[in-house]
């Protein structure tokens, strides 16, 4: 009798444990593939990955359209569209309001608002409705115990195969660094192109990291053909990247800007 009634008794935990354990994933990962939706936006119907193959794209969400902080980053994000554009980088946000609302709300940061000397732009990038936070809840930009409904300042950078690359999460009360989210987009790329890897606060132009050897006789040899490296010891080697070659590999078309500023 006691055998009969544990079996199920086990077999119930396992089952609660699945089914929570899966609950309980509710962001993508590093390294994951992107998950796709389908949206409507300011820009018109989205298939998301599909319509952004072999671009990067910044997708970032924002609490909510008509609040303070938000307007600055939507702003910000705006006037530095060009840069991204010219790194092959795509912008896409999305917030938890209805399309009727984005469309005034642009209106409104077009005809009445000023930041940092920035105004009377038209936003090219479309906007996300997600009114019943299905995309939200996809990339685990609704936190509960930040807020149930609004969502937090995420930003995911994602790589023209759809791979998802870095992910960073910001509180409702203190924007983003638009600034640091582009100079990491540098770095990624910077990592793709040139199989190298950088160091605490790299700048474009500043010495990137050769990457660890993989065997004893690949970390001798480095450290005796040391002309083009300075190597403090066989797992730390540093490289001159100037900023003229970075900009001539990354830039997209050869736009002649400079990816720097």
């Amino acid at each position: 009798m006691f055998k009969k009634l544990i079996f199920p008794a086990i077999l119930a935990g396992l089952v609660w444990s699945f089914v929570n354990g899966r609950k309980k994933k509710n962001i993508p990962l590093l390294g994951e593939k992107a998950p796709s939706f389908r949206a409507k936006s300011t820009g018109g119907v989205i298939h998301f990955p599909r319509d952004y193959k072999g671009s990067w794209v910044i997708f970032f969400s924002h609490p909510a359209d008509f609040t303070p902080v938000c307007t600055t980053e939507f702003m910000t994000f705006e006037s530095m569209q060009k840069d991204f554009e010219d790194l092959n980088t795509k912008l896409l946000g999305l917030s938890v309001d209805s399309l009727n609302s984005h469309i005034a709300w642009l209106k409104d940061m077009k005809e009445n608002i000023s930041h940092s000397d920035f105004s009377d732009f038209d936003t090219d990038f479309p906007l996300i409705e997600d009114e019943n936070h299905s995309i939200a809840q996809k990339y685990g930009m609704i936190q509960p115990k930040a807020d149930t409904t609004k969502t937090v300042r995420a930003v995911f950078i994602i790589d023209t195969r759809g791979i998802i690359r870095a992910i960073l999460y910001y509180p409702q009360s203190n924007g983003r660094n638009i600034d640091e989210i582009k100079r990491l987009l540098i770095a990624l790329q910077t990592t793709d192109k040139f199989n190298v890897v950088t160091p605490a606060n790299w700048e474009a132009g500043d010495e990137v990291i050769i990457t660890p050897p993989s065997t004893k006789e690949e970390a001798i040899e480095r450290l005796e053909n040391m002309e083009d490296t300075k190597c403090y010891d066989w797992f730390l080697c540093f490289k001159s990247l100037p900023r003229e070659i970075l900009e001539e590999k990354l830039l997209h078309k050869n736009t002649g800007e400079n990816i720097c500023n």
